[in-house]
């Protein structure tokens, strides 16, 4: 089953539900996006944190990373 049809199905089945099913059901996976935010963002510092003890990183000033970032 590919990624549509699975998604259809979801939604197909979350209107067989009540609405209070529905609100819950919405409560859960807002939660449980933010869960995974928050893992990407841990992911990410203790990535940062590797490469700072490693000494691959440099000090900056904020100018000279954003024209890091733009560049």
């Amino acid at each position: 089953m590919n990624q549509q049809n699975a998604f259809a199905d979801v939604l197909d089945a979350a209107e067989q539900v009540d609405v209070d099913a529905q609100a819950e059901l919405v409560a859960v996976l807002s939660r449980r996006l933010a869960e995974r935010g928050r893992e990407r963002v841990a992911a990410t510092v203790a990535q940062a944190r590797r490469e700072f003890a490693a000494e691959q990183c440099q000090p900056m000033t904020a100018a000279e990373l954003v024209r890091e970032a733009q560049s």
